[in-house]
């Protein structure tokens, strides 16, 4: 679940790990892939054979050994399913994050399903 991808990665960065190994799903290598796309994380990678396939992340740090991630936000559960409409898709913290969203057409971040005028089930928020 993309939950357990999320809060792996913000932990793995919080402990100064070089890379983190994820088993592998679909929606997983989406959600990494648009996270290194939107320079969260380095690089993206399949790794293995089918059965015990992973993904593995490398981690993006400043000059001053900070994580790229300060903070994420889980909006979408099991429980409650946050949907939303292209119009009302906000900027997160001012334009320094991304909003994580579930579409008819993929994994998109926020800025790219407003530009495509697509909606859908809001994951998360991470800045």
């Amino acid at each position: 679940m993309y939950t357990d991808l999320i809060t792996r990665i913000r932990n793995a960065q919080q402990a100064k790990k070089e890379s983190v190994k994820i088993m592998f799903s679909n929606m997983n290598f989406e959600i990494a892939e648009l996270l290194a796309k939107k320079n969260f994380v380095d690089s993206v990678a399949k790794k293995g054979r089918l059965p015990t396939r992973v993904i593995e992340i490398k981690l993006r740090y400043d000059k001053d050994g900070k994580g790229a991630i300060v903070g994420t936000r889980f909006v979408s559960r099991s429980s409650l399913r946050k949907y939303v409409g292209y119009r009302d898709l906000r900027e997160v913290k001012q334009g320094y994050g991304i909003a994580i969203l579930s579409t008819p057409k993929g994994i998109m971040a926020g800025s790219d399903a407003r530009r495509a005028k697509v909606g859908g089930e809001l994951l998360c928020e991470i800045w």
